[in-house]
């Protein structure tokens, strides 16, 4: 059985992206007697081992969320489903790699890492640590929403801050001033059209002046690194007329990719969903099994509930497919020993 009290006690001890301290403090309490190694990598991650050489597999879910420190972190019932921020992203994931590993015996060449830094510019700082270091033979990243789908195709991004500065003045004594702000909103309407995402933009002061600063946070995702590389070097090529400066500095990177449906790594996964009555689907997703692809590592994302809402105050978790998704879990760990490596390369 799943424990939604438990649940909702983890995802309750706040973790934001570069402050996860005290959620992987939580964790190793409770592993504290729980079979295998457990250890901090030289980034913050829990690595909970039951290797004895390089992984087999590597399985990894994130701790992080994407909310502030001043977000209260208050759970409810709603029927069937457990409510609140971040209870399925990442809380969900996290939870039910415990509670399946608990279930069965863990499998000789396994190892798990509850990685930080995955959200927003974090920049998968944990996977990407945790992957070059463990250099293992295959991964998977585990996700609380998104059971009804295998994540194949690994969605890339370029993550970019651009700001934009100038002399400023009075709007109407210095009229005909180019404004900081007024440039960047035309760019920023130009990189829309071009298929960009505007995720932040500020700057100005009062209403009665022309603004000397403004910025914007934007971002591209995409299935092809090439397109990815293009949008690199677009922004590189951004201008703003004189006496206007700009600045443009990349802030996070994710690679991305496949894996084809007949991988045996793939394979594997599609058995296992099989053997506790899940489909054979595939989407796309961006998940710390990026960090592996761009190592050249083969990894897929699996999800462990239904549920909506995701990275708002309202996300929830739908507690009857979640026991599904524990089962699909410990089916695919209980299929990854050490025998099936050379299977699964």
């Amino acid at each position: 059985m799943i424990h939604a009290d438990e649940l909702a006690e983890f995802a309750a001890v706040p973790a934001p992206t570069g402050a996860e301290d005290e959620r992987i403090a939580w964790l190793e309490r409770r592993l504290g007697a729980a079979p295998g190694t457990r250890r901090r990598d030289g980034v913050g991650n829990l690595i909970w081992s039951f290797a004895s050489g390089t992984p087999e597999l590597l399985v990894m879910a994130h701790v992080d969320t994407v909310f502030e420190a001043a977000t209260e972190l208050r759970f409810r019932r709603d029927g069937d489903a457990l409510v609140g921020p971040g209870i399925g992203d990442n809380a969900t994931a996290v939870m039910a790699v415990v509670w399946a590993l608990e279930r069965i015996e863990p499998p000789p060449g396994l190892v798990v890492a509850f990685t930080v830094g995955e959200e927003g510019l974090g920049n998968l700082r944990g996977a990407r640590h945790a992957c070059a270091e463990l250099a293992p033979a295959r991964v998977v990243a585990v996700e609380g929403h998104g059971l009804d789908h295998v994540v194949t195709e690994h969605v890339g991004s370029i993550r970019a801050r651009i700001a934009v500065s100038g002399p400023g003045g009075h709007s109407w004594r210095d009229r005909g001033t180019l404004s900081a702000l007024h440039e960047l909103v035309a760019m920023a309407g130009r990189l829309i059209d071009e298929g960009a995402n505007i995720g932040r933009l500020a700057g100005g002061g009062a209403v009665n002046a022309i603004a000397s600063e403004a910025e914007m946070f934007v971002e591209l995702r995409s299935l092809q690194d090439a397109e990815l590389k293009r949008f690199e070097q677009r922004l590189a090529s951004l201008s703003v007329p004189p006496p206007l400066s700009i600045a443009c500095e990349v802030v996070g990177r994710r690679g991305a990719g496949q894996i084809a449906a007949d991988h045996p790594l793939v394979r594997r996964v599609i058995a296992a969903r099989r053997r506790v009555g899940l489909d054979e689907v595939y989407g796309a997703g961006s998940t710390d099994a990026n960090a592996a692809v761009a190592l050249g590592i083969p990894a897929v994302g699996i999800g462990c509930a239904h549920g909506s809402g995701m990275h708002t105050v309202h996300e929830r978790i739908d507690l009857p497919s979640l026991e599904l998704g524990v089962r699909q879990l410990e089916a695919v760990l209980a299929g990854s020993g050490a025998g099936a490596g050379s299977a699964a390369g």
